[in-house]
C-alpha cells in the first residue's frame, strides 16, 4: 500500500515539477530540460527527479546545477501545490537515456548498412 502511495506522488510530483520548469523558473542557466522522471523512496522523504537536456556537456551541467541550486524553492513549491504534511528532499538527475537509445539506434542503422554492402 505505502509503494502504491509513493507511485502516485511521484506522479503528481512529476506533473507539478514540469510545470513550475516549464512556468516559473526563468534562469537562463536552466537550457532546454524536459522532466523525464520521478523516483519517490517508499518513505515519501526523498525525490529523484531526472531531467533531459538538450545541448552539450557544459550546457546540462549548467541546467543541473542551476536546478540544483533552485531546489529548495521548487520543493517549497511543491509543498504548497501538493498539501503534503512532509515534503521530500529534492534532488536532480541528469537522464541520457535518450542520447543512450539514439547511440542504440545509430550503431544498428551502421551495422544494418554494412551487412546490405555485403550481401
Amino acid at each position: 500500500m505505502a509503494r502504491l502511495r509513493a507511485e502516485r506522488v511521484a506522479e503528481q510530483m512529476k506533473k507539478e515539477l514540469a510545470d513550475l520548469l516549464r512556468t516559473d523558473v526563468k534562469d537562463p542557466r536552466v537550457g532546454f530540460a524536459t522532466l523525464t522522471r520521478v523516483e519517490v523512496a517508499g518513505d515519501l522523504q526523498h525525490v529523484k527527479a531526472y531531467v533531459s537536456v538538450l545541448g552539450d556537456e557544459e550546457a546540462k551541467n549548467h541546467t543541473l546545477s542551476a536546478l540544483t541550486r533552485m531546489a529548495g524553492y521548487l520543493r517549497g513549491e511543491l509543498a504548497r501545490r501538493l498539501h503534503l504534511r512532509l515534503t521530500p528532499e529534492l534532488v536532480f538527475r541528469l537522464d541520457e537515456s535518450g542520447e543512450y537509445s539514439a547511440r542504440i539506434e545509430s550503431v544498428l542503422r551502421e551495422l544494418r548498412k554494412e551487412s546490405q554492402g555485403e550481401a
